[in-house]
């Protein structure tokens, strides 16, 4: 069957309640047994069909009561309040997961896992985000804050680097890895401080992850 056509092309900031690194990253046990996210990205270059998605940005939250894999996840997505009607269809279309092939990108793989999707929000999103430097802010007003930043040397608080690659991966081939902070307020009710994130390069499209 044959699907839209679409892409994202941009950068993501991701955190989770896993320890730095992510354990889920090497098809391990999440650290404390279940898992729990917030993922971000602000879309460079986007297209859905003939609807432009360039400069927009979209959030989600997410949760699952063990590892990803094992299933019954709910998910909540939040929307630049500034797209148009046109352009939140597309978007909401894209993260669902459904006009993707099987096993392509992120949200495919993850709508697989989810039994419980929470209504849709069309919110301000303040979204900041440095690869290089691992730092990342996220902010919507009364809904969720998150932030990454570089993990730090024990011995003298130095910025520490380190990347994870995954060539065959279904959401980036390559991260920054940082320590990330977020709370949220929104259906989902998450929090986490000092524990994994990254920041990434993406470009997804309904067939797969592209250089």
């Amino acid at each position: 069957m044959a699907i839209a056509e679409w892409r994202m092309q941009g950068v993501e900031f991701v955190a989770c309640n896993c320890n730095w690194g992510c354990p889920c990253q090497f098809n391990a046990p999440p650290t404390q047994g279940h898992c729990q996210a917030v993922a971000s990205m602000r879309v460079e270059h986007g297209y859905f069909n003939q609807v432009a998605l360039d400069g927009l940005c979209w959030a989600a939250t997410f949760a699952w009561p063990g590892a990803i894999h094992e299933g019954n996840g709910s998910c909540q997505v939040f929307i630049d309040e500034r797209a148009d009607e046109a352009q939140r269809q597309a978007l909401l279309t894209i993260l669902s997961g459904l006009e993707s092939d099987p096993g392509a990108n992120v949200f495919q793989v993850f709508s697989s896992t989810m039994t419980e999707a929470f209504e849709p929000q069309f919110v301000s999103i303040t979204l900041s985000i440095d690869v290089d430097q691992r730092l990342a802010h996220l902010d919507i007003p009364g809904v969720l804050q998150a932030s990454g930043e570089p993990i730090r040397s024990p011995i003298d608080g130095s910025p520490h680097r380190v990347r994870l690659s995954l060539p065959e991966g279904f959401e980036f081939h390559e991260a920054e890895v940082a320590s990330g902070s977020y709370q949220t307020h929104s259906a989902l009710k998450l929090q986490s401080q000092g524990s994994h994130s990254h920041l990434a390069h993406v470009h997804f499209t309904g067939h797969g992850i592209e250089p």
